[in-house]
């Protein structure tokens, strides 16, 4: 069934791949020898304080500071849902933004200054971010199958970096069939912290909501969709092991290589209602497999 563009209104947040400060257009030459123009995605480091203490170096593509800021602590164990924040300030000269808490916090005197690059894997981790599996208990919500088919339309005809020029990750928060908070960046785990930052600053319920990612399905994955209390985990992308095994302990729905009619749940089946047949499903198109088209990612 085709899609038109009204869905687009249903976006809180969504990307503008047009922003100037966001990527840049590079000249070089194709496997033809001849000369190409391409769009190239910016990344420019971010330093975030927590207080006055100085927490970690990020590589990002520079949009949505604070719900980056806010997101990495959350999901790092040094912020917890609740928590007073005084402010989120933001200095884009000075590429900082400092996260201001009432009072001083535990972390501030244990941590050391943390460089993480644009790469994939995080690298780095504060705190003991494997509690959330006893911890968390995640609510029972349902995943219709015409609500992931209607997603993973929308998501993929939604006008992003991710499409006009790779080299990025997205994730994408939805409702039922709604995506809702698209953020992007040139590392997953930034993505998902922008997500977490914005759950966070406008004190939303998780509980109903469905995530939807570009990256694979590792343990870090799932721990912080756990962490952000959100039951269903969804990905055009693989899976690891040790992210199945997380998911199954921790009650979250697994679901990856959704593309097209196509779909594969490795734990909390128990959600999934089937109420479309996948036969009325159109596959994927060809402009849509620009990432993880030839495998998982």
């Amino acid at each position: 069934m085709p899609v038109g563009s009204d869905f687009l209104d249903d976006y809180l947040i969504r990307p503008d791949p047009a922003a100037a400060r966001l990527g840049a257009t590079v000249a070089g030459i194709d496997h033809s020898g001849a000369r190409v123009e391409t769009r190239v995605v910016t990344e420019r480091a971010l330093t975030l304080y927590l207080n006055s203490q100085e927490i970690v170096t990020m590589m990002t593509i520079g949009d949505h500071p604070e719900y980056l800021a806010l997101g990495y602590l959350l999901n790092q164990n040094m912020l917890r849902r609740g928590d007073p924040v005084e402010a989120v300030d933001y200095d884009e000269e000075l590429e900082v933004v400092v996260v201001r808490t009432p009072e001083r916090t535990d972390f501030e005197q244990k941590l050391k200054k943390k460089t993480l690059t644009s790469g994939c894997a995080q690298g780095t981790a504060f705190g003991d971010l494997m509690e959330a599996i006893d911890e968390i208990v995640l609510p029972k919500a349902e995943l219709r199958t015409s609500w992931l088919y209607g997603l993973t339309r929308k998501i993929n005809t939604t006008p992003s970096l991710y499409l006009e020029a790779g080299a990025i990750h997205g994730c994408v928060l939805c409702e039922r069939d709604k995506p809702l908070v698209y953020m992007e960046d040139v590392g997953r785990h930034n993505a998902v912290d922008k997500v977490a930052g914005w759950l966070f600053r406008h004190d939303v319920d998780p509980g109903s909501m469905i995530f939807y990612t570009t990256g694979r399905l590792t343990s870090e994955m799932v721990i912080k969709t756990v962490r952000m209390g959100i039951p269903i985990l969804v990905s055009r992308s693989g899976f690891t092991e040790w992210g199945v095994e997380l998911a199954r302990k921790a009650g979250l729905t697994l679901i990856g290589r959704a593309r097209g009619k196509r779909f594969l749940a490795l734990a909390g089946e128990d959600r999934i209602v089937f109420d479309q047949d996948p036969d009325s499903v159109e596959e994927e198109g060809g402009k849509h497999r620009r990432k993880g088209a030839g495998g998982d990612e």
